[in-house]
């Protein structure tokens, strides 16, 4: 008789709580460093908490990866439970995590990690896949596979407000920052292959900004209609959420549309008013 199949990620997914639960797929924080202090990522700090912390002091925090051992106690609790575990990473090329939980797999039976290549909800797009075919009755195995068959048909970007975060994170010179901001460029990030790559420059007002990058993102796409994220690391107008919704549903067939707030690893780098629309590609 084969055994149940749980889905498993780390913090970086970005998948809210309702989401989480309604898919029953299992997170594992990543450490979030402040000077002396750790705190676990979406539960002891949330990026709301980063921002209040950036705009008393200027502090950015730093993000680690989980150890092995913290992936064997997390993979053992649930191998413990009687289930096979399908586990998804954020890309191997922006970060030590899947390394490490793929070390762990390999002490335990019954455990696939995948890399997702991709970050954010990119990653939760392949999660909820996952989910759907684990109910479906598929093996654990051969949904590994199919995730990894996936990888590039998963559509990850986001378009930046500012540059002042990447510049604070040592990931652009100030020179870049300073330039963007006063030609009021608003830069457009996409994952291609594993790393995360400036791949177009708007000008203009952010919230015209946003409708011009969804319309671009979406033109000529064979979208799957089943889910499309709309992440958001915060800071942007409700309003303008619903009229993006609104406006995603005029461009493409689609089920649902999950709107999701980053978490603190995507938010860190790109700052508030970041917004992206993720999707599977038929």
């Amino acid at each position: 008789m084969s055994k149940p199949v749980i889905i498993t990620a780390d913090s970086t997914c970005d998948l809210s709580p309702e989401l989480l639960e309604r898919y029953q797929i299992r997170i594992l924080p990543l450490t979030i460093l402040l000077g002396d202090d750790s705190y676990r990522d979406g539960i002891d700090f949330t990026p709301d908490d980063m921002y209040a912390r950036y705009h008393s002091d200027g502090t950015l925090p730093k993000t680690a990866a989980p150890s092995v051992q913290n992936f064997l106690d997390f993979f053992g609790s649930l191998t413990e439970q009687g289930y096979e575990i399908v586990h998804l990473d954020i890309s191997a090329e922006l970060s030590a995590t899947y390394n490490a939980a793929f070390i762990a797999s390999q002490e335990l039976e019954g455990v696939y990690t995948v890399d997702s290549r991709m970050l954010s909800t990119g990653v939760g797009l392949l999660c909820i896949e996952g989910a759907e075919c684990a109910a479906r009755g598929m093996a654990a195995a051969d949904i590994a596979e199919h995730l990894r068959s996936l990888t590039d048909k998963v559509d990850t970007s986001f378009v930046l407000d500012t540059l002042e975060f990447m510049w604070k994170g040592g990931r652009c010179s100030g020179v870049a920052a300073l330039g963007a901001n006063l030609l009021h460029l608003k830069p457009a990030l996409e994952m291609a292959d594993g790393k995360l790559g400036v791949y177009k420059k708007y000008r203009g007002g952010i919230n015209a900004v946003y409708k011009q990058y969804i319309t671009e993102r979406l033109a000529g796409k064979s979208v799957r209609p089943g889910h499309v994220f709309l992440t958001e690391s915060g800071e942007i107008d409700p309003a303008v959420i619903a009229d993006l919704e609104a406006h995603i549903r005029s461009l493409v067939d689609v089920k649902e549309i999950h709107h999701t707030r980053a978490g603190c690893t995507v938010s860190s780098h790109c700052g508030p008013k970041t917004l992206g629309v993720l999707f599977l590609n038929e």
